[in-house]
């Protein structure tokens, strides 16, 4: 049922984005969600999709993975794709049907594939990060970028492992729940007919024991840091320095020139409803 969560989870190869340093590829990250939502027309949302295949390739993950990491928010996509398509209101739009408030126009239905295209960029693109940096990896990027906040004595290092962690375990927690999904399907609970109030009640014996599990696993954690004698950042060292290389720099140019393409596509190409012109 959630086999196929892919969010949090690392993929190991030896790649190009997999060898970039973990900071350039969380700041990275930021540019191309900033690049995202610079985009007010679908040219700009193309030239995002031709550097988000261009990532895949160089992250030598499996194009299906990373497609797979939609499927944890496809409710949310569908469920804005119909408000934005019954509920979106401008002046002078072309209207196709109207029923009191609710009314379906051609500037809707292109508004709700924009923002659609939009969220499933952004999903995909940042699943790419977990799945090309290790936890231990990205604990450390984030850590270094953070790193001005101790000077007004922010826990950096804690909220860093504390991101970390909860990313970790996101896989975990996906397989204990397919297991008492699977442990109680055996004693006859039906999880697949009924409406939606009746599947919401039948999750109720699956929620219970997942907390419990969580709880478990989370003082087991705990008991186990103890006993490593972990005390926080304080007097903790790195094993192993970030160190920006060539890969870094070479993938900031391509961000770089990512925004400023979008950016110029902005202005060049009109908005996200000049299609309309062509065919009405």
């Amino acid at each position: 049922m959630l086999n196929d969560v892919i969010f949090g989870q690392y993929y190991p190869q030896k790649s190009f984005v997999h060898r970039m340093d973990p900071r350039a590829k969380i700041v990275l990250m930021i540019a191309y969600i900033v690049a995202i939502f610079l985009a007010n027309n679908f040219y700009g949302l193309a030239a995002v999709v031709l550097f988000l295949i261009v990532a895949v390739l160089f992250s030598r993950v499996p194009f299906g993975s990373v497609l797979r990491s939609v499927k944890m928010i496809l409710f949310l996509i569908v469920f804005t794709a119909i408000l934005n398509l019954f509920f979106y209101s401008t002046e002078n739009v072309h209207l196709i049907w109207q029923w009191g408030i609710l009314s379906l126009s051609w500037e809707s239905v292109i508004n709700m594939i924009f923002l659609a295209l939009r969220l499933f960029l952004l999903v995909m693109g940042t699943s790419i990060l977990t799945l090309t940096t290790a936890p231990v990896e990205l604990t450390d990027g984030i850590e270094s970028l953070l790193k001005p906040l101790k000077y007004i004595k922010f826990p950096v290092h804690e909220l860093a492992l504390i991101m970390s962690i909860a990313l970790r375990f996101i896989p975990t927690l996906m397989d204990e729940t397919n297991r008492i999904i699977a442990a109680q399907k055996a004693r006859g609970a039906d999880f697949e007919t009924g409406g939606l109030f009746k599947r919401a009640k039948a999750m109720i014996p699956v929620l219970i024991p997942l907390l419990v599990s969580a709880f478990r696993r989370a003082e087991e954690l705990g008991d186990a840091m103890d006993a490593r004698c972990y005390s926080g950042a304080k007097g903790r060292t790195k094993y192993k320095k970030l160190t920006f290389t060539w890969r870094d720099l070479a993938a900031t140019f391509v961000v770089a020139a990512l925004i400023t393409g979008v950016v110029l596509l902005n202005i060049y190409l009109g908005g996200k409803f000049d299609i309309l012109y062509y065919f009405l």
